[in-house]
């Protein structure tokens, strides 16, 4: 495991969950070792990889509800942002679905879309952690980008789009670079609005950074921690104030609380670029031809 994954597994999984685990399902992938584990009342879905092991998904077995890893919860961030509920979401990256299931509990009506690159990854969502499907919820095998292309001759829109997708070390770069948010960009309806899942610490954070806000002006960074995972919070219409986004945390706090999702102490943990930019303005954005897997060989 390289230092790297070692701080973000560090990170982002829960000191309590790290008692002996037990092994109930692994199987290899054509991406990867994908392991499920029990562990007391909790269960992870696991990836190793060449240079890494990380926790994709994990539930408490007698409160799936209630969500697991910090990054999962910052993802609603975006409810803060959206001025109505979503009626039409993609997710790209499936992991054991938390984010698919709890999205569908809050709103029933909503149309989700899940893009899975890894079939196998699917197949253990729907055998070990619950995932739900039905005439409102899809899942696809699918690489994210090419969904996206597609999606768009079609005419397809969404409110909100989650970027929830990684490979070994980090983001796959041809779903990180300047090209791929455009594309995303002109999915969203107006007012639509984008959340990526990604970390505070890393070699690729100011051109990250760069790259989005050069696709969508300024933007929410939302963290419940100085090295933990961030969340992207982006949208193609200006940025809602503070005082809309105190509203709305209070008007959705009730229904969010079965989730462990706390959105009024959410709303310390956004900052705006508009008021804090943490990189140079000479950082390099990142495109097709300028990949962060160069970056990340330096």
């Amino acid at each position: 495991m390289n230092k790297f994954a070692v701080l973000i597994f560090a990170l982002i999984y829960p000191l309590s969950l790290l008692s002996a685990a037990e092994v109930i399902h692994q199987e290899r992938s054509m991406y990867r070792n994908i392991l499920v584990e029990d562990s007391d009342n909790v269960r992870c879905l696991k990836f190793n990889e060449q240079t890494n092991e990380t926790h994709q998904s994990c539930l408490y077995k007698n409160d799936p509800q209630r969500l697991v890893f910090n990054y999962t919860k910052l993802l609603f961030s975006g409810l803060l942002v959206l001025d109505k509920a979503p009626e039409r979401v993609l997710i790209i990256g499936l992991g054991g679905g938390t984010m698919s299931n709890s999205i569908h509990q809050l709103y029933p009506n909503a149309i989700i879309e899940n893009i899975e690159i890894d079939p196998a990854v699917l197949k253990v969502a729907r055998q070990y952690f619950g995932f739900i499907e039905n005439e409102r919820i899809s899942s696809k095998v699918a690489d994210g980008r090419i969904y996206i292309k597609r999606a768009a001759i079609k005419n397809q829109q969404y409110d909100w789009i989650i970027l929830d997708a990684f490979n070994g070390d980090y983001i796959p770069e041809h779903l990180l670079s300047q090209e791929f948010l455009k594309e995303c960009k002109d999915l969203l309806t107006s007012g639509g609005i984008l959340t990526s899942n990604t970390f505070s610490v890393s070699k690729l954070y100011d051109h990250e950074s760069a790259t989005y806000k050069s696709v969508f002006g300024d933007f929410f960074n939302v963290r419940n921690g100085k090295n933990s995972n961030r969340v992207i919070l982006t949208s193609n219409q200006p940025l809602p104030n503070g005082k809309v986004i105190a509203n709305r945390a209070k008007a959705l706090a009730s229904r969010l609380e079965p989730f462990g999702v706390d959105l009024i102490k959410m709303t310390s943990a956004i900052t705006s670029t508009k008021d804090e930019q943490d990189w140079p303005e000479s950082t390099k954005v990142l495109t097709d031809q300028f990949s962060p897997a160069n970056l990340l060989n330096q």
